[in-house]
This record gives C-alpha cells, sequence and structure tokens, in this order.
C-alpha cells in the first residue's frame, strides 16, 4: 500500500508527496536542531490565507528589557543531545517510517472517534484488535500492531475534555496522555514515535495551552529517558498548530544560548514539576526532610544517672532540640492563610477611598492579576466561547469585525447605541468579545467606536470594562494601536480620561465628523449602520458635508 518516497522528490520539511501513501523516513524530516531548520519549516501546503504575523516568533524579535535573564536560571536550559532527537513534521505521523505513531481517540478505541485516517490507512485489522483491549481511560495509554502503517505500533490514547473550572485536572489529564505514550514506547522495546496533536477540537482544548503541555511534558521526559529515546516527531495537519509550535519549541528546546535566554522571561509562571505536570500548592505535602546534624552527646553518661534523671535527660527540649533544624519546622505558607490575606486586601481596597467609585465610574478595588492569571482567565474564557453559540449576541452588532485602517491594521467596530444593558447577558457578551478580538490582539489593530446616539443608552462602568480587560489580557493592551471615538460628548471624554487614570493608558482620538475618520480609516473599510449617517447630518449637517443617502458616501459640500 506505501512506497517510499527518494529524497529527491519529497516536498520541504519531509512531506509526503501528492499519492498520499508514500513512505517518509526520518532522515527526510528536518531535525529541530539543525541550523538549517530554522528556516525550512514553511511549508509549501499550508493554507495561503494564513499569514506568520499573527503568530510571531517571540525568539526574532525580543522587546526591550524581556532579552535579559536578570540573572535567573533557565528551566529548560540548552541539551544538544536531547535536540537532537527532536522533529517538527507537517502531515499525518502514519506515513512515517517510526516505531510507534500515536492515535488520539476515545474510551472505547472505536474508529468514529480515532484519528482521522489511520484505520483507513492500517485497515480492517486495526479496527478489530481494538475492540479486544476493553477500552482505555482517559489519560491512559494502549498500544496495538500498525498492521498496514509503515510504523511497527500504533499507541492509542484518550485526551481529556476541557472545562474550565477544571482547568489544571485537564492539563495534568494531557500531560499523562503524552507522559503514558513515552512510556508504553520504551516498555515495548521501541525508540521513536510520531505524535499528533492529543487534544481535538470536540473536547474543547484550547491550542495553545495544549502545546504548551505536550512539548514540556516531553521535554521533562527525555531529560530522564534521553538513552532510550532516539526520536519524538511532533506532527500537526493545520498550520495554526505548525505555527504554534514553531513559537513554542524554541522555549523549551533552545537551541543556542540566546533562545534559551530569550526564553527565560517568554515561559509561563508554571511550567509543572519534574514530569511537566501543573504544580498545585495546596496539594503539596509541606513538610521538609530532617537535616543531618551532629548530635552532642549529653556531658555524663546515662549509665552513671539514676533511672529517673534518665528519663528527665530524654525529655529535656534543648536536648530534642539537638535532632531538629528551623528550617524543618518553617513550611511553605499555608494556602488557606495565602487566601485569606489576599481576601483582606481585597475587603480593604473595597472599602478604602476610591476615587472612581466617588465620581460615579463603577468599582474598581479588588486585587490585581499576574500576567500567568491573566493568561488562564483568558485561556478558560476562549475555550468557553469557543463552545458556544452566541449568534444572538453577534446579532446585536455591538462589537463585529472592520477591515483594516490607512496603515493596514485591523479593525474592529464598537457601536454604542447597539449596547443596550437592560436586555443583555453580559458575561455572554464578554464570551463574543474574547472570540471575536482573539484573532486580532496577537498583532497591532485599531477599535473604531461609534458614540453616535449612544447616550440615550446605559452604559457599563469602569470596573465592568477593568475586568473585561483582564481577561483580554497584556497581549490586548500592548497590541492596540489607537482607539478612534466618533461623535464624543463631554461625558465620554470624562469617563475616557478616568480610564486613563485608574485603568490603563490607550491613545484615543476623537473623531467629531466622518470625513475626518476616514483620513485614519478608509469608508470602504467599514460597515456604518444608518443612523450613524443620520446623527452625523444632524450634527454637522450644516458645516459644509453632504451624505448620498443611497450609497451613504460622504464628500464636502462645494
Amino acid at each position: 500500500m506505501y512506497q517510499r518516497v527518494p529524497a529527491a522528490v519529497t516536498t520541504r520539511g519531509g512531506s509526503p508527496t501528492d499519492n498520499g501513501d508514500s513512505v517518509v523516513t526520518l532522515d527526510q524530516v528536518p531535525r529541530w536542531s539543525d541550523a538549517e531548520s530554522r528556516s525550512s519549516f514553511g511549508y509549501d501546503n499550508e493554507d495561503p490565507s494564513f499569514t506568520n504575523p499573527f503568530f510571531p516568533d517571540p525568539l526574532t524579535s525580543p522587546s526591550e528589557g524581556e532579552s535579559s535573564s536578570c540573572g535567573m536560571v533557565s528551566r529548560f536550559p540548552v541539551d544538544h543531545e536531547i535536540n537532537s532527537k527532536i522533529y517538527l513534521w507537517r502531515g499525518n505521523p502514519w506515513n512515517l517510517e517510526v516505531d510507534a505513531v500515536v492515535n488520539s481517540t476515545n474510551e472505547l478505541l472505536d474508529e468514529a472517534h480515532s484519528s482521522p485516517g489511520l484505520h483507513a490507512a492500517a485497515g480492517p485489522g486495526l479496527a478489530e484488535e481494538c475492540t479486544t483491549l476493553g477500552g482505555c481511560r482517559t489519560g491512559m495509554a494502549k498500544v496495538t500492531n500498525a498492521y498496514d502503517l509503515p510504523a511497527r505500533r500504533v499507541i492509542h490514547t484518550v485526551g481529556p475534555k476541557y472545562a474550565m473550572k477544571y482547568h489544571t485536572a485537564a492539563e495534568n489529564a494531557l500531560s499523562h496522555c503524552y507522559r503514558s505514550c513515552l512510556e508504553l514506547l520504551i516498555e515495548n522495546g521501541l525508540q521513536s514515535i510520531a505524535m499528533g496533536c492529543i487534544y481535538t477540537e470536540s473536547k474543547n482544548y484550547p491550542r495553545e495551552p495544549a502545546a504548551h503541555v505536550a512539548i514540556r511534558t516531553v521535554r521533562r521526559f527525555l531529560e530522564k529517558q534521553k538513552n532510550k529515546i532516539t526520536a519524538v516527531v511532533f506532527c500537526t495537519t493545520t498550520s495554526t498548530d505548525t505555527e504554534i509550535y514553531k513559537r513554542l519549541l524554541p522555549l523549551y528546546f533552545p537551541r543556542e544560548k540566546h533562545e534559551e535566554e530569550v526564553a527565560i522571561s517568554k515561559l509561563p509562571a508554571d511550567v509543572g514539576d519534574e514530569n511537566g505536570e501543573t504544580i498545585i500548592d495546596e496539594r503539596k505535602i509541606r513538610i521538609k526532610p530532617l537535616p543531618k546534624k551532629n548530635i552532642p552527646r549529653p556531658s555524663q553518661p546515662l549509665a552513671d544517672l539514676p533511672v529517673i534523671d534518665v528519663g528527665l535527660v530524654r525529655r529535656n527540649s534543648s536536648y530534642l532540640d539537638s535532632y531538629l533544624d528551623p528550617a524543618f519546622m518553617s513550611v511553605i505558607k499555608d494556602p488557606d492563610q495565602r487566601r485569606k490575606e489576599q481576601w483582606e486586601k481585597t475587603a480593604q481596597a473595597q472599602s478604602g477611598w476610591n476615587c472612581a467609585k466617588i465620581f460615579g465610574f463603577g468599582d474598581l478595588g479588588g486585587p490585581t492579576l499576574s500576567a500567568a492569571e491573566e493568561y488562564s482567565l483568558h485561556s478558560r474564557y476562549l475555550a468557553k466561547a469557543n463552545s458556544l453559540n452566541l449568534s444572538e449576541i453577534a446579532e446585536m452588532k455591538i462589537v463585529y469585525r472592520g477591515g483594516v485602517d490607512s496603515e493596514g491594521r485591523p479593525v474592529m467596530v464598537v457601536v454604542g447605541a447597539h449596547f443596550l444593558l437592560r436586555c443583555l447577558d453580559l458575561e455572554r457578551f464578554v464570551l463574543h468579545v474574547v472570540k471575536e478580538f482573539e484573532p486580532l490582539i496577537q498583532k497591532p489593530y485599531t477599535i473604531v467606536y461609534f458614540h453616535s446616539a449612544a447616550s440615550l443608552q446605559v452604559q457599563p462602568d469602569l470596573g465592568w470594562i477593568r475586568r473585561l480587560q483582564q481577561i483580554l489580557t497584556r497581549k490586548h493592551q500592548r497590541n492596540l494601536h489607537a482607539i478612534y471615538v466618533l461623535h464624543p460628548n463631554f461625558h465620554l471624554k470624562a469617563t475616557i480620561f478616568a480610564l486613563q487614570v485608574f485603568v490603563d493608558k490607550v491613545k484615543v482620538v476623537y473623531v467629531d465628523r466622518l470625513v475626518q475618520l476616514f483620513r485614519y480609516v478608509p469608508r470602504e473599510q467599514l460597515t456604518i449602520p444608518d443612523f450613524v449617517f443620520q446623527h452625523d447630518l444632524e450634527v454637522n449637517g450644516g458645516k459644509g458635508l453632504i451624505v448620498d443617502p443611497r450609497t451613504k458616501y460622504v464628500y464636502h459640500r462645494p
């Protein structure tokens, strides 16, 4: 069924040829440690509509101040021996001639929920053997023969379902999937493995957090078992996954000292324990090992003391203290105590003198979130947004995509008059905003806000806006080029001033006329509601503007 592909006709990156049944050997797949692999991970068969600026490489253009390691020790130092075992390949893993390939499936190991195309390539014998295994638990793995595949074995594993409230459990279950596959590889005397993305869209696992788990788990496993494994191939089938892995691999498998230093500032706060699993402080055993100390002997032999005095010596506290060390008695701060202190700080901030609340801008009290906490919060909201049908929110046209501004930055349009606070589910609206903004906040973008006739509607306060900014993470604030506000009034300007004082400074450009807005964003790049044109006519109709009611084209009055 399969035929070997000569090296001369393989596509760039080790991809199979057009016949789809070609065998690709490891020497045809670029090794991660090879110098030429830095520029050879572009694929001819990628989606041409997908552009790399959505996923900038953090190692090629570090921002000022981030490239310095500040004396910190890298958690993933350069290891050329481990790097030589890592491959990244765009294509199905079962086309590779390796010892084992990984199949992402469900608990029943049935064909319908397995990796698409695997059973068709392996033949009917694979499905028949899977029925004899008695299923497989989430996070575990089982092995079968590979039948018609070029590989020797197929390792089946069951990825977890993702839910925001069980984020840590899902991370650890996914980590256990990858570790179980590698353990089975060694147990069966095999040395090379091709692994696709174990998470699936149907289980709602966010792609990038899942890639972090996969890569760091493999790294930690190879640190312990690198002598028993010769090759681990990360296989991707979409351009999105390919770009994610190209960005994240240098963080966990740095190839040179510069990559290692930059990765120190780019790695998440929590990169797991020695196995790559998420560390949970509440579940730690907070007792340190008994230190070894020289035990002083009592000045008087015990044999010379009366029996009653021997007991006193053994109970003497100074004598017992010689066995102990202050470090042994100290423990990590109790999580409950730490949580209580955080609540007390929150309550103190809310009960204190809150300028924003006094001026009617809302409650801005409460603790700030760290970068890791914001990332976790954003991931949970994005996963939930992708799993829900939010069409009723989208139909309200409060937030929607525009074209690009005059400098080519994508534009997000916000219509204030459509924000009907009394009949809007704010939680579902936040989910819709997170979903709509996700493709934009990866690179510089612009917001156009129509405040036309919005003063008639009740608007959310700054406390809610601050919470929304935390959910969108610092990346949203860093990549936001400017907010263009059309038809602002005094109250809106005061609110934005408070936003810049109490929440975060953003570049705001006030625009009184549509024709002024078109200097920044071309008319053909915006979908503008009719009432905005009407409002602009009412406010600026006698100031040298004419609006074509049919085409809505705005031009100067002669």
